[in-house]
């Protein structure tokens, strides 16, 4: 009899252990270290000295947007890879980030790796 008492118990453990959770999210987060796996379709650099590039072409801030909606309107998913060097400040990418959001356009934020 203890044995069958051993085998519910145990039994009872692993159900609670592998049943899912209602309120729990399934995420699979990014790592730095990782790759993308995203088809791009175009590239925006961004030097320290402010100067733009659509796929290593120079390019204008103003022209960015028209640029870009040119260049990604007949793309199923479109996506940016944004390059920005380190000592750019942070208000120039956001820009870029900005134009991509209002088009719903993808963008992945180009890093260094580890």
């Amino acid at each position: 009899m203890a044995s069958m008492t051993d085998l519910v118990f145990l039994l009872l453990i692993f159900f609670m252990l592998s049943a899912n959770t209602p309120n729990a999210l399934d995420l699979l987060l990014p790592k730095a270290k990782g790759k993308s796996t995203n088809k791009q379709n175009v590239a925006i650099s961004i030097k320290k000295d402010l100067t733009y590039y659509i796929d290593a072409k120079p390019i204008a801030l103003e022209n960015i947007e028209n640029a870009l909606v040119n260049k990604l309107a007949n793309e199923e998913n479109p996506t940016i890879i944004l390059r920005v060097e380190e000592t750019v400040p942070i208000e120039k990418a956001v820009t870029v980030m900005d134009i991509a959001n209002k088009h719903k356009f993808k963008i992945i934020l180009a890093v260094r790796p580890q």
